[in-house]
């Protein structure tokens, strides 16, 4: 069960890493359009799991390594926002949100 104070830190940690995906898309991440759809922080809130969803990314898995191996880029300008919210910034993993993939599967075999 998530604690009120981890909830408000999972809500501005996923306003801002959206804004930093979409204002780092043209030079960082190829322009690609990524939504940071949740954000689970863990209790201690020294970790964070990231989910995105991307648009036109033809191997998905590969784009996310990519994106793991910028986390420290990331969490640095995530750092820079957030630094008076927050003592310690977590560390941050991304994973794919397969959501609205599994949405269209499931639309298209009912047609």
């Amino acid at each position: 069960m998530s604690s009120t104070r981890q909830n408000k830190i999972e809500r501005l940690l996923q306003r801002d890493l959206g804004d930093i995906f979409q204002k780092g898309t043209a030079s960082l991440f190829r322009g690609k359009m990524i939504t940071v759809t949740t954000v689970r922080v863990s209790p201690d809130l020294s970790n964070a799991k990231v989910y995105l969803s991307l648009f036109p990314v033809e191997n998905k898995k590969e784009f996310i390594d990519y994106i793991n191996g910028m986390e420290g880029q990331i969490r640095f300008d995530l750092g820079k926002r957030v630094r008076h919210q927050l003592r310690k910034v977590p560390e941050l993993t991304f994973f794919l949100d397969d959501s609205l993939d599994y949405i269209d599967n499931i639309d298209n075999l009912l047609k």
